[in-house]
């Protein structure tokens, strides 16, 4: 602190001094994050002074937190530096800085999404806005995770937030019911992933993942135990995806909860189920990956069997759509278990690239086809089953195009966007002498086909059932009709994408 003198008036001069300086840029990987916690901070306040009717103030000022927190994150994707703070417990790579911004993409394209039909049920409060953002940061926090502890703590802010979000609509028994279950299988698988890492920290001696992959590399943990925490670990890790045998929370969940909540757990949170296995499974345990990747077959066989088949049978469009997740997230899993063959990781990036990028034009899919029962939904009458799409190319021709292209991008029809992350992750796993997992892959997704396509038969070759004109927000008539097209252009010209999410996982793994 230096002293100056002006007249009469002593001023004190804050000098930031170099320690200081170096802490501060120490947090410089960690800025979104504290950009995103300041602006919850604020969203908290600006709430207590609202009244009910202007609550949706509330959203715009969490779309421009978004809007800094993408800012900073896509300044931090440009340089392509990798950096840590917080004692090398936060690691902000190009992986990291990608995921967080499809994530805060999702996140405001829910909050525009859902404006309407929040506000008509008298679900627009502070809490949603407010655990939505607090989800986000979970998701942020498990994302750049670098050790156990932190990613265990973004796992249970997302989770207790998600919890939260699903009972919102206290009036609904059906909610409460939904909130329930997921509540109790969440904690349920919570405990076993920590129980697994808490058996590699054991085995290890270390709770840091890069230390843990090193430990295990040198041959100097104890094998055994970390077999024995890798089952654990796995098995949280498919529970977070919803891939087959810990999937059952998935269809009540969805069909259960306010189709906003819906939109809100099946979107950005898939994008931090892949960054988690990434770092736990390939940052961490790569030196056990033949163990690993065989209880990934089996998962991504029966994920992709029971989905497709279960989804045949439903008349509900939400657990049509639930269904339909469990299935492609057993197809993400074919580009995580291609990347390493007997030991060697030359087709590690393409595998992984793939798999992430998979992921992420499934995130922009499940928006566009929530967001689509959202906009159909109106009050008293919430657009969720099959039956009320019917006869939509006569009601709104628009609408029944775009419904078209989302359910062509689900079955991987070109030129959708969902033909090429196919194609991707079917190439990773031939590529990985996997031929048999491919061409069983294929023959579910033929299956899978009849589900989607009987959707446009309903639309287009069935009269409706309701001639109520259709209306809907005009911010998210526009963001809808981009994301439809996106999924074209994405199909048309996927390589931007796809080389990027190449080069985010060859600077990170």
């Amino acid at each position: 602190m230096a002293t100056a003198m002006t007249g009469e008036m002593i001023v004190n001069v804050p000098i930031l001094v170099p320690a200081q300086l170096q802490a501060a840029q120490s947090m410089i990987p960690a800025y979104p994050e504290l950009i995103l916690g300041l602006s919850i901070a604020i969203i908290m306040m600006v709430d207590l002074f609202l009244p009910k009717e202007r609550k949706v103030v509330l959203l715009w000022l969490a779309l421009i937190a978004l809007a800094l927190t993408g800012i900073m994150s896509a300044a931090l994707l440009v340089s392509g530096a990798r950096g840590y703070a917080f004692t090398n417990m936060f690691v902000a790579d190009p992986m990291a800085n990608l995921l967080k911004i499809g994530a805060y993409v999702a996140v405001a394209a829910t909050f525009i999404y859902s404006r309407r039909y929040l506000v008509e049920r008298d679900l627009l409060t502070g809490e949603f806005v407010i655990l939505s953002l607090f989800a986000l940061l979970g998701i942020m926090v498990m994302i750049s995770s670098n050790h156990f502890v932190l990613l265990y703590l973004g796992l249970e802010l997302l989770s207790l937030s998600l919890y939260a979000l699903v009972a919102l609509n206290r009036d609904s028994a059906v909610s409460t019911e939904a909130a329930i279950k997921y509540f109790v299988l969440g904690a349920l698988a919570s405990g076993l992933l920590l129980y697994g890492l808490s058996m590699v920290y054991g085995a290890t001696g270390d709770l840091d993942i890069s230390v843990v992959a090193k430990s295990i590399a040198s041959g100097q943990a104890k094998k055994q135990m970390v077999l024995f925490g890798l089952v654990f670990i796995v098995a949280g890790l498919a529970f977070k995806l919803g891939v087959v045998p810990f999937h059952m929370w998935i269809p009540d969940v969805y069909h259960g909860a306010p189709t906003a909540m819906t939109l809100m757990i099946g979107a950005a949170p898939k994008l931090a189920g892949f960054a988690i296995a990434i770092r736990l499974l390939v940052n961490g345990l790569i030196g056990v990956a033949a163990d690993w990747q065989g209880m990934l077959v089996i998962m991504a066989v029966l994920s992709m069997g029971l989905g497709n088949l279960a989804a045949i049978a439903q008349t509900n469009l939400k657990r049509m759509l639930a269904y339909s997740t469990i299935s492609h997230m057993g197809f993400m899993l074919l580009g995580l278990l291609s990347g390493v063959v007997d030991g060697n990781r030359l087709n590690a990036v393409d595998a992984y690239g793939s798999a992430m990028f998979y992921a992420i034009t499934y995130v922009i899919t499940t928006l566009a086809s929530f967001g689509m029962i959202l906009l159909m939904a109106r009050k008293g009458f919430e657009a969720e089953n099959l039956d009320d799409f019917r006869g939509l190319n006569t009601r709104n021709p628009w609408f029944a195009w775009m419904m078209l292209i989302i359910m062509f991008s689900l079955v991987g029809v070109p030129p959708t966007v969902g033909f090429y992350a196919k194609f991707a992750v079917l190439q990773a796993a031939v590529a990985a002498n996997m031929i048999w997992l491919a061409v069983v892959a294929v023959l579910f997704s033929l299956i899978g086909a009849f589900y989607y396509l009987r959707m446009v038969k309903i639309m287009f070759m069935e009269e409706p059932t309701d001639t109520t004109p259709i209306t809907s927000d005009s911010g998210a008539h526009a963001l809808l009709s981009i994301n439809g097209l996106a999924l074209l252009f994405l199909g048309l010209a996927p390589g931007g994408l796809m080389a990027l999410c190449a080069f985010a996982m060859k600077a990170s793994i």
